[in-house]
């Protein structure tokens, strides 16, 4: 837990899903860091946090008092075995809350909690190469940018690249 600062980085639990969801779906509506069209509902959204617990993965929160004000988790880069010690992150804050350090404290309690797991690298698929931010964010981190795949998603009529960004872990 984090407390150096005025929230506290804890683990997700079952009762901060509406506010995650809520979170999630304002950038799906009105960002391209997802490539989601439509918001997934509370439903949803629970049934993918108990699948990456279930799996082993880290899911955390940015608290201050009873507010979520952003989000993180890793999950599966991909489905096949072999990418078994590889993680893909995400993280989301709340639009009101962003410049106050929530994504920087969420990512690095993340890759803390993968050291202790059986993971080797972490990466993240960054939305929107003009997500400026995130990017800076992840090479703040320590990660480094691998590759861009260009116009590879479609949202609100325009063509958006995915930033591939890696580090060790």
């Amino acid at each position: 837990m984090n407390t150096a600062r005025n929230f506290v980085i804890r683990d997700t639990a079952e009762a901060d899903m509406d506010q995650v969801t809520d979170i999630y779906a304002v950038e799906v509506a009105t960002g391209r860091a997802s490539f989601e069209i439509e918001a997934p509902g509370v439903a949803d959204m629970r049934s993918r946090f108990e699948n990456l617990r279930r799996a082993g993965y880290g899911h955390l929160v940015a608290c201050r008092d009873d507010t979520v004000l952003g989000y993180a988790y890793t999950s599966s880069y991909r489905p096949r075995i072999a990418y078994r010690h590889t993680v893909e992150d995400s993280v989301y804050v709340r639009r009101e809350a962003r410049g106050a350090g929530i994504a920087t404290a969420l990512l690095e309690a993340l890759i803390a909690d993968c050291r202790d797991k059986p993971f080797r690298q972490m990466i993240a698929v960054i939305g929107d190469s003009a997500n400026t931010a995130s990017i800076a964010l992840h090479r703040k981190l320590g990660f480094r940018e691998v590759g861009v795949l260009k116009e590879v998603g479609y949202k609100f009529d325009t063509w958006i690249d995915t930033v591939i960004m890696q580090r060790p872990l």
